[in-house]
């Protein structure tokens, strides 16, 4: 069974996340990275251990749900939003408004991080930001590299908010030699051979899947013997990835029909009469 990503996100599946490795950030990007960089500027790494090193991750390492940790993003916006706003605290209610789950589940979820707020008061939003920033990886810059430049990779590359928050596109790849050495953005189109070297080259810890279906797998494996160990693939279709690799899908297609199914509900339900049988079209 199929569900939209809230849906999910409001589940209990309790599989454990894992992590992937790190640069170190570089510069400021819009005003969603200054109220993170403020947040990381008032609660900076903790004394004797650096950011991203091997004894950090040991050390900092917990068994969060993967549930929890698909939640800890709509959070983390809901927190940007707030700080922008100059609200300096936020109570479990309201951050449960604004991340559409239950205030209930952000007292639990927030309970893996240790910020458990203060009665009466609620959470320190800069530091609550600093928190889960921490936890979700976004006191780094990620390299991205995007494989498929047709409309949909062009778009991708061409967002600025991935840049915002931490995740920096450092290099676009596609098949088509017709398309190798355009410019998208500030980037040239390289050709997909070149994949493993680039790779090394700028450090790209996430690989972007935006190419046809049937070209799917092959670009996974590619990236995979990159060394790129985290992949999100927008090909409509399943690729799989060997044991330690980090695979997420984002298919709009079945967001949609997903959305059709309740739409198609709210139709029939709309052309019943009170008794429950359904008026025939005419």
């Amino acid at each position: 069974m199929y569900r939209t990503s809230i849906a999910w996100a409001n589940s209990d599946d309790t599989t454990v996340a894992t992590k992937a490795r790190a640069t170190t950030i570089r510069g400021s990007v819009g005003p969603v990275q200054t109220s993170r960089k403020r947040a990381q500027g008032r609660y900076p790494c903790r004394e004797g251990r650096r950011a991203g090193s091997k004894e950090a991750a040991i050390s900092d390492a917990r068994r969060i749900p993967e549930a929890t940790v698909a939640r800890l993003p709509l959070y983390y916006r809901a927190l940007l939003e707030t700080a922008d706003a100059d609200i300096g605290t936020v109570s479990s209610e309201r951050l449960a408004e604004l991340a559409g789950v239950n205030a209930a589940k952000v007292r639990k979820d927030l309970s893996y991080l240790g910020s458990y707020g203060t009665r009466g008061v609620g959470y320190d939003v800069d530091y609550l930001l600093h928190e889960i920033s921490r936890e979700l990886g976004l006191t780094h810059d990620w390299p991205v590299a995007i494989v498929g430049v047709g409309n949909l990779g062009q778009a991708l590359a061409n967002y600025r908010g991935f840049g915002a928050r931490g995740f920096r596109v450092v290099a676009l790849f596609d098949s088509d030699t017709a398309k190798v050495g355009k410019r998208v953005g500030d980037l040239d189109i390289e050709p997909l051979e070149g994949l493993p070297r680039v790779a090394r080259e700028r450090g790209v810890a996430i690989g972007i899947i935006a190419t046809p279906a049937p070209a799917a797998q092959e670009v996974a494996d590619r990236l995979v013997e990159a060394g790129v160990m985290s992949i999100l693939n927008f090909a409509p279709t399943v690729v799989s990835a060997p044991p330690g690799v980090s695979l997420r899908k984002v298919d709009l297609a079945i967001e949609l029909q997903i959305l059709s199914f309740y739409q198609q509900r709210r139709q029939t339900a709309a052309a019943t009469d009170g008794n429950g049988a359904r008026v025939r079209a005419r």
